[in-house]
């Protein structure tokens, strides 16, 4: 029997749907209870707790996470990725309503630059019981230097599987696959030419302006540059130089003056993999910024860099 990829213990449970009531009481004291038609909607919980999770749809069928996970723990395995000291974490949030999975394969580990950048290829995987996340994977980089998810716009490292009772394993696998051999070919080739393109510091400042650092403004309700996140990410930035370049290369763009594109993206990828400071929940904003960068990693304002 193969050993279990991820910790099986943390999603022993399974979920049930229940009709939702409505419950109220009048002026007088008596109390009554309303049961809410299922066309509606119907409560999703947990069977060993009777927690409350979310609410779907009477059509809505709850795959068990044990499911999910042995569906993906065959797919890494025929997926074609040497597994050689590989690196499995599970993560349960919001009572059970939210699952993440991650996989590091270390023998895949790359490097880029003079100074050896070293980065490890990194299967994330995301699901959920309250149908917040979709049945959703990425191959990604994982970076050493500052633990950060390097999440990527490339729609070929995004994997996708519908929410169904039927896990199409064959399917899933051959899309890890497709994946890791993106991210280890062209898309590691996309983070060398990254790592050598020369970006003045006012067109990083554009960047993030554009891109990561907006708000919206309470009167005009127009976007406006959020100066405090773009001060935070140009700090990250400079940060990044000093780092990557301030050996050798730190007379030629290690200075505030100019720097790369592979320290901006990274820069990104810092702010979005580190939210202990933010509000709301760490993993919900970490899930919410990923989703920016990839939008920045798509906009003009980033393709007009990478080509300049």
């Amino acid at each position: 029997m193969e050993k279990n990829m991820f910790d099986h213990d943390k999603i022993n449970f399974e979920v049930e749907k229940f009709p939702l009531v409505n419950q109220w009481t009048e002026d007088l004291g008596y109390h009554k209870e309303d049961t809410i038609p299922k066309s509606i909607g119907m409560g999703i919980r947990r069977k060993d707790t009777k927690e409350p999770l979310g609410i779907v749809s009477q059509d809505y069928f709850p795959v068990q996470y044990r499911e999910i996970v042995d569906g993906v723990e065959q797919a890494l395995r025929r997926a074609e990725l040497d597994l050689t000291d590989a690196e499995f974490t599970t993560n349960v949030w919001d009572r059970g309503g939210k699952l993440e999975l991650r996989a590091k394969f270390p023998a895949h580990t790359q490097s880029l630059g003079t100074n050896h950048d070293t980065i490890i290829p990194e299967f994330v995987f995301r699901t959920s019981h309250n149908r917040t996340w979709a049945n959703s994977g990425m191959m990604g980089m994982w970076r050493t230097f500052c633990y950060n998810t390097l999440v990527t716009g490339d729609k070929l490292a995004h994997v996708y599987g519908r929410h169904t009772k039927n896990f199409d394993v064959n399917s899933f696998a051959s899309k890890v696959k497709n994946a890791g051999e993106f991210i280890s070919g062209s898309g590691l080739e996309t983070m060398r030419d990254w790592y050598d393109t020369k970006v003045t510091r006012e067109e990083v400042i554009n960047l993030f302006t554009k891109t990561l650092a907006q708000r919206t403004d309470n009167v005009t309700r127009k976007k406006v540059a959020n100066k405090v996140m773009l001060s935070n990410l140009m700090k990250i930035f400079d940060e990044e130089n000093r780092h990557l370049h301030g050996r050798g290369k730190y007379e030629a763009y290690g200075t505030r003056e100019q720097g790369t594109l592979w320290s901006a993206y990274n820069a990104a990828t810092h702010w979005s993999s580190h939210p202990e400071n933010s509000k709301g929940k760490a993993h919900n904003v970490k899930v919410g910024r990923e989703d920016k960068v990839r939008k920045m990693l798509t906009s003009n304002e980033w393709k007009e860099l990478e080509v300049a």
